[in-house]
């Protein structure tokens, strides 16, 4: 499954830095033996035990594949429709289900301890790796010895090994054979080592923390570092919405400073006709512009931008737990046309020489885009909806 790496937690991650990122921490390149010397001396001035030291990184190699992963990572460039028909399929969706009734006692307790819906958890599951089915063939111990020896972002990295190495000495992985994502994602719902030490919970009660084999193990883990992420019992994370066409457009995407109370009085109704969080910040995205489909969001969606930052993985998902849980599908509407790449790279190139901050030149509808494209669309007198057109790259 393509997505942007989970890196993108690092303010998580950095939150977590003690004694055992040192400014030793930062050493990287150079001789690989010599930078496992380096890394051995810091697990064991952090605690470590010499043979969970040495079994967590015998055999210990640098993996090409992972570097080139690394400096080539893929960016959503499908729209929400394309990406959601593909992801939130009805074979996923049934399977999704049939999980949630297997393991119904589990997800009753993810929900009473950490109050993380089992269709939030369920469409990770899913989305992640296939409810577990693909998990991704990279040996861990050396796609994170080899990030955390290449100097790009070690800082990242190699608090990630040391937390593997503690994963070993608690007997949870095997070094040798343990297998993820190129980055060090591992288990049913790929999450990093760290998280996994910090937020692991034995479901199943085998007396390990083992997210790649056991589902109680995963569904439990993922529950309480989602509650970590900061969602919130009993409240929403995403409704679909219909909208007038008198809406002030501009007030759109995220941040708008707006309740939901505030959009339904401007004429946003609820599909399923529910108003009863109209007291909860929200804000209205609209993935692919005003005639596509639209949807309110909550705080609680907050979880899945820290997830994942991917506009399109991120309202997919949430789409796709509002399904498991007996959503109806999307009114698919009937969006302008958009641009292609190389349009998409054109018309970003016109708005950075117009003095906006869009980041790379790359194609991708990302925030910064987004927020240009809003600008200039109200300066034009375009319904500022935040989706390039046609029309808006030939009036630029």
């Amino acid at each position: 499954m393509p997505r942007a790496t989970r890196l993108t937690i690092a303010a998580a991650l950095a939150a977590f830095l003690s004694s055992t990122v040192a400014a030793g921490a930062a050493e990287c390149g150079g001789d690989l033996a010599t930078f496992l010397a380096g890394v051995k001396a810091e697990a064991a001035a952090a605690g470590a035990s010499p043979s969970a030291i040495d079994a967590a990184l015998a055999g210990a190699q640098i993996d090409q594949k992972v570097l080139s992963r690394d400096r080539a990572q893929g960016v959503f460039k499908q729209t929400f429709q394309e990406f959601s028909k593909r992801t939130v399929s009805q074979a996923r969706l049934d399977i999704g289900r049939q999980k949630m009734q297997q393991y119904a006692e589990v997800f009753g307790r993810a929900e009473s301890e950490f109050g993380v819906p089992a269709g939030v958890i369920a469409a990770f599951w899913a989305m992640e790796t296939d409810f577990g089915a693909v998990q991704g063939d990279f040996n861990t111990r050396n796609a994170l010895v080899t990030l955390s020896h290449d100097c790009r972002r070690p800082e990242l990295f190699r608090p990630q090994l040391m937390a593997l190495i503690t994963m070993v000495e608690h007997g949870d992985v095997d070094p040798a054979t343990n297998t993820g994502a190129w980055a060090g994602e591992i288990g049913q719902v790929q999450m990093l080592p760290k998280d996994i030490v910090a937020f692991g919970i034995d479901g199943d009660g085998d007396g390990h923390v083992n997210v790649k084999k056991s589902s109680p193990d995963a569904i439990l883990t993922a529950a309480k570092f989602i509650e970590h992420l900061g969602f919130k019992r009993g409240e929403p994370w995403i409704q679909e919405i219909t909208v007038p066409d008198n809406l002030p457009w501009e007030k759109t995407g995220f941040d708008s400073g707006l309740t939901a109370a505030d959009w339904f009085a401007l004429g946003v109704k609820p599909r399923d006709g529910n108003t009863q969080f109209g007291a909860l910040h929200a804000s209205i995205v609209l993935p692919q512009g005003r005639k596509g489909p639209a949807f309110l969001t909550y705080p609680n969606f907050g979880i899945y931008l820290e997830w994942n930052q991917s506009f399109i993985y991120t309202t997919s998902a949430a789409y796709f737990a509002t399904r498991l849980m007996g959503a109806e599908p999307y009114i698919k509407g009937n969006p302008e046309q958009g641009l292609s790449d190389d349009q998409m790279k054109a018309l970003q190139t016109k708005l950075q020489g117009l003095g906006y901050d869009v980041g790379k030149i790359d194609g991708i509808l990302g925030a910064g885009t987004r927020t240009a494209i809003q600008k200039e669309q109200q300066r034009l007198g375009i319904p500022a909806d935040g989706w390039p057109t046609p029309a808006l790259l030939s009036a630029l």
